[in-house]
């Protein structure tokens, strides 16, 4: 898979932790890793490291995304946004090797994607205060 299909794919599996307690996760990673079609054994580590490493600093990431958008706390937020955020928020702090503008840029055309009209510029205007 390409950079972006695997960003991607990992929206795809953080929007599922609005959905489930945070021990289920590992089973619906394996799930979900069963619903992609031909995943390279190098895909799937770097899917569930990835993952690892969200659910470990999930709550700092949250702290840090309350912090950053006034007027909006992740409880309030949508479900597509926040998992966006969080994604994008994880790579800004801690994959060094990940330029802070490309998370960001990857961030917008996911909630371009995915969100609602108003997804992108909000999405843009908290992750701008990351940087």
């Amino acid at each position: 898979m390409t950079r972006r299909e695997l960003r991607e794919n990992m929206f795809k599996m953080l929007f599922r932790v609005e959905f489930h307690q945070q021990g289920e996760m590992p089973e619906q990673l394996s799930l979900f890793e069963e619903e992609l079609k031909n995943l390279k054994a190098e895909d799937k580590e770097y899917l569930s490291a990835k993952t690892d490493g969200i659910l470990s600093h999930l709550s700092e990431i949250d702290a840090e995304i309350n912090d950053k958008s006034v007027g909006w706390k992740t409880s309030r937020m949508g479900k597509v946004d926040l998992a966006i955020l969080r994604l994008a928020v994880y790579e800004i702090r801690y994959e060094d090797e990940i330029p802070e503008k490309v998370s960001i840029n990857e961030a917008v055309e996911l909630a371009k994607k995915y969100g609602t009209d108003e997804s992108s510029s909000f999405v843009n205007g908290v992750l701008a205060k990351f940087v």
